[in-house]
């Protein structure tokens, strides 16, 4: 499977140069389509990665480019840093995905993180829900320990 569930090596680096701010700034999540051309892990560093290959999901109520995140809250479980988001719909959408990437809208489309759906997951004029992760040390989203 050419997506790998990771967190972008990029995004490790950009974070601790200052280049993220994950409660202030737009953070976004795009579908990758169903059989992607292109390949998606740690090294992904950017949106851009997905629509250079023409593998953003396209259908019925998907817009390019994804939805943002809303209501992100960064604490701590533990000693394990996380940031937790509400979960995001695609109401009555007809789309397929394989995958998603997350990304900073506000620092270039820069990647955070690339997840793997575990195979081809498919709504049909019904809603499409990414449901994140319970937000604590072993399961949130986007986790630091």
């Amino acid at each position: 499977m050419p997506i790998t569930t990771s967190m972008c090596n990029s995004f490790k680096q950009e974070l601790l140069g200052g280049v993220h701010d994950l409660d202030t700034h737009v953070i976004k999540v795009a579908l990758i389509k169903a059989n992607p051309a292109g390949t998606y892990n740690a090294s992904t560093t950017n949106y851009s990665n997905v629509t250079v290959n023409s593998d953003e999901a396209v259908g019925v109520n998907y817009t390019a480019g994804g939805n943002t995140f809303a209501s992100p809250v960064i604490s701590l479980s533990g000693a394990t840093a996380i940031v937790d988001f509400a979960d995001t719909t695609w109401a009555s959408a007809t789309v397929s995905a394989d995958g998603c990437i997350i990304y900073n809208a506000s620092a270039g489309n820069r990647a955070i993180a690339v997840i793997d759906f575990g195979g081809t997951k498919t709504s049909t004029n019904g809603d499409f829900t990414l449901e994140l992760p319970a937000a604590d040390a072993t399961n949130a989203i986007i986790r630091i320990s």
